[in-house]
């Protein structure tokens, strides 16, 4: 398990970047934490590593926001939809075994629907600008991922 505490919005942005770097077309991670815990902030952060150059926002009203980088970037947030969110069709396969990185907030909504491998990041807000932030893998791709993540990472 991958285990920080971050200080500033930045902070939490350069982990997200350097686990973007890799990223791999196919990668799955779903995002936990409270309601303005720094779940888009994340998001952004990744998004920068993947190069994408459009403005990331939280996609609440729109379900999936598609970014275009270095690996498309999906980004769902599937909280509005809430229980209901398994059982409806909404295409969300189609991205979970697309050609982009899937990033999931409020994943659980959806458990049924994820592969049995992916990345898990929850975020938990410690303090006004701090956070901790925890990673693991679900599978050998993953596991491998977070100790080079671990090992790369400064902060």
């Amino acid at each position: 398990m991958f285990q920080r505490i971050t200080h500033s919005p930045d902070q939490t942005q350069s982990i997200a970047e350097r686990l973007a770097a890799l990223l791999e077309p196919g990668d799955i991670l779903t995002l936990s934490g409270d309601l303005g815990a720094g779940k888009t902030t994340f998001t952004q952060g990744l998004a920068k590593g993947l190069a994408v150059e459009d403005p990331v926002n939280s996609p609440t009203f729109t379900l999936i926001r598609e970014y275009e980088g270095r690996i498309p970037l999906y980004h769902m947030d599937v909280y509005r939809l809430g229980d209901k969110a398994g059982a409806e069709n909404l295409g969300i396969d189609e991205y979970l075994y697309g050609d982009g990185v899937c990033v999931i907030e409020w994943a659980e909504y959806i458990a049924s629907l994820l592969p049995e491998e992916y990345l898990d990041i929850a975020i938990r807000k410690t303090g006004e600008s701090e956070r901790q932030i925890q990673i693991s893998g679900k599978g050998k791709r993953y596991a491998g991922l977070i100790k080079e993540l671990d090992q790369t990472c400064p902060i």
